[in-house]
């Protein structure tokens, strides 16, 4: 089982990007029907659908891309906002630092924290 399936219950899917391209998004204005209004990074879906854990399936998403990244089950994606959050055990800290890397490199990361991560 990879991140995706175990965090959010998902299957892989299809287009799944770690750095989609934002879809528009309607805006409801009478004056300028065709306007749109831009996704912010940290919630946009893995196929640039807006999607409130938006950043935190895109960080799953990259950990199961990640060959050196194995899923571990004691260890949770979470985000607040634009900053991922790291919950749970790691079995050593260049797990952690594996992981920090690959979170920061999706878009919308503006910072990771593991102040609830355990090494050990």
């Amino acid at each position: 089982m990879g991140w995706l399936q175990r965090l959010f219950g998902l299957e892989k899917p299809e287009n799944a990007q770690v750095n989609p391209t934002p879809q528009p998004v309607p805006q409801a204005s009478t004056t300028t029907p065709t306007a749109t209004q831009t996704i912010p990074p940290e919630r946009l879906g893995l196929n640039g659908e807006y999607d409130q854990s938006g950043l935190a399936k895109r960080v799953a998403l990259a950990f199961d891309q990640d060959t050196q990244l194995d899923d571990v089950n004691t260890l949770w994606v979470a985000q607040t906002g634009s900053t991922v959050v790291l919950k749970g055990k790691v079995p050593n800290q260049a797990m952690i630092s594996k992981m920090i890397s690959v979170a920061r490199s999706v878009n919308g990361t503006t910072d990771v924290d593991t102040s609830q991560v355990t090494v050990g």
